[in-house]
């Protein structure tokens, strides 16, 4: 990207950016086609903390000196907190319903999608100044500890923790990846609104047409293709 013209200058009115805050977590259970229909709300969503690895540094040597580096994979992984989860959660946790209200552990763990939004502030709007959307693909959690404890004189509320591994999808032209993150204040108004009715679904018109739509997750090639057919409509 291009340099400003003339002399940099730093913290201008309304450059002030920081992010804080997440909410509107929504998991999708992948299907057998590897799609991720039929998404719901994790209600008590209560953080996710993003752990990446890789890009390791491994040095090779030539002629009495440093030659290049090498670089292993970048993997990407993560931490989510809640104080519930969804009951479609309970496939991807190794659960399985054995009659109703009946459950057993240990069991297969399906791979799932999540989005979930993080605020944008800065100095003139505050956290009203926007907001990214961060989507994760190819997921499957780890068991997790579980920690249960008698009613005290000082309550507090289970807090579940979940370790998060994944498996990149593929984008047309670039490397396969597990992460992408729409940012509100770089979309039209018709871009984002196509994306979130997408990740969200959408109600019935009135008179019931048209229909009221599921919430899906979008690959990254279909997310690039709904935000470029929506500037191009409007």
């Amino acid at each position: 990207m291009a340099g400003t013209t003339g002399r940099i200058t730093w913290d201008q009115t309304g450059e002030k950016l920081y992010e804080t805050g997440s909410d509107r977590c929504v998991l999708y259970v992948q299907d057998t086609q590897g799609k991720y229909p039929s998404g719901v709300p994790w209600n008590g969503f209560t953080g996710f903390t993003e752990n990446p690895s890789g890009a390791e540094a491994t040095a090779l040597y030539a002629n009495n000196g440093k030659y290049l580096n090498l670089y292993s994979a970048e993997e990407f992984a993560g931490t989510l907190t809640a104080y519930t989860y969804p009951d479609e959660f309970a496939e991807c946790d190794g659960s399985a319903s054995i009659t109703d209200g009946v459950t057993i552990g240990q069991q297969t763990r399906k791979t799932f999608g999540l989005s979930y939004r993080t605020l944008i502030g800065n100095d003139t709007n505050g956290q009203d100044h926007g907001y990214k959307i961060h989507l994760v693909y190819g997921a499957v959690a780890a068991p997790s500890e579980k920690a249960y404890a008698t009613v005290n004189d000082s309550p507090e509320a289970v807090e579940f923790s979940y370790e998060i591994s994944t498996t990149p999808v593929t984008v047309t032209g670039f490397k396969p990846t597990a992460t992408l993150v729409i940012d509100s204040t770089k979309l039209s108004a018709a871009a984002l609104k196509a994306v979130e009715d997408k990740l969200y679904g959408t109600d019935a018109a009135s008179g019931g047409s048209p229909a009221a739509t599921a919430a899906t997750l979008p690959l990254p090639d279909e997310i690039a293709q709904i935000i470029e057919d929506a500037d191009e409509t409007f």
